[in-house]
């Protein structure tokens, strides 16, 4: 499997070599959860699931899930476990880190020296880490769907559908401290697509509550101004230079003007 590795990423420049080094442990961990039985309980959700799904035309960094099963089916520490021991059997130097305090547990598997031996790096112990979130107690309301996926390996990922996708990327937009680019970015690959289903207010405002109970529910007539008023207050340059480093080649920065035009936009 290191071969498939070493062929995938030849005579990529350093940069573009580690985002696809990184995606390409991705789907290895996925398929390691796969095969461990955690798809049942978790829904993956987030960045990387839109481009794993829905071909988002940007890389990302974490594996992010909702624990949407039984409690008692969950065990992230066996799985990671169970994942570095497999990668290790293929000859990779990857240990499992696990952070399960609070409600969003939170793991890591650490790839030591891979980016120095692929030739991404001048240092011999440099880590590559991938990070795995899951919100062990996801806001109510999320529908769930099946999909079958090819991406590196073969993958029957379990996720929440459309709508409940786009609800969190709401969410986030709308209460994360520091808005990140890759937020805006993905707000507007969402909105630029007429067939994306408007976003699961159930979902939504289930997760406002979550995150400030004083915020006021938002409706199909009242999310957009909402989202458009956080936007506006963006730092337009920290937009572009937090997005930049993980755009497919050739792919553009939404202006400011795009996100508004497309919030103001009505079905």
């Amino acid at each position: 499997m290191k071969d498939h590795l070493r062929e995938l990423i030849r005579d990529l420049d350093p940069h573009v070599g580690r985002n696809a080094m990184r995606e390409y442990l991705q789907a290895r961990i996925l398929e390691g959860l796969q095969r461990a039985g955690a798809m049942s309980p978790l829904a993956f959700q987030g960045g990387t699931a839109l481009r794993f799904l829905y071909r988002l035309p940007r890389y990302s960094e974490d594996l992010d899930f909702a624990l949407e099963g039984p409690r008692e089916s969950y065990d992230l520490r066996r799985w990671l476990t169970s994942i570095a021991a497999q990668f290790r059997r293929e000859g990779y130097d990857a240990v499992p880190l696990l952070g399960d305090a609070g409600t969003v547990h939170a793991g890591w598997l650490r790839f030591r020296g891979l980016p120095h031996e692929f030739g991404l790096s001048s240092h011999r112990d440099e880590t590559l880490r991938i990070k795995l979130e899951v919100d062990t107690r996801p806001p109510a309301g999320a529908v769930t769907e099946t999909r079958l996926v090819r991406r590196h390996v073969s993958l029957r990922i379990h996720h929440h559908d459309p709508a409940s996708l786009l609800a969190g990327k709401l969410h986030a937009v709308l209460h994360r401290p520091w808005l990140k680019g890759r937020d805006i970015y993905d707000l507007v690959w969402y909105l630029s697509d007429p067939g994306w289903p408007p976003p699961n207010l159930d979902v939504l405002n289930a997760a406002r509550r979550q995150t400030d109970p004083a915020a006021p529910a938002l409706s199909e007539d009242t999310w957009r101004q909402a989202v458009a008023t956080r936007v506006g207050d963006v730092e337009w340059k920290a937009v572009e230079a937090d997005v930049r480093p993980f755009l497919e080649s050739g792919d553009d920065v939404p202006a400011r003007v795009d996100a508004l035009a497309l919030l103001r936009r009505r079905r």
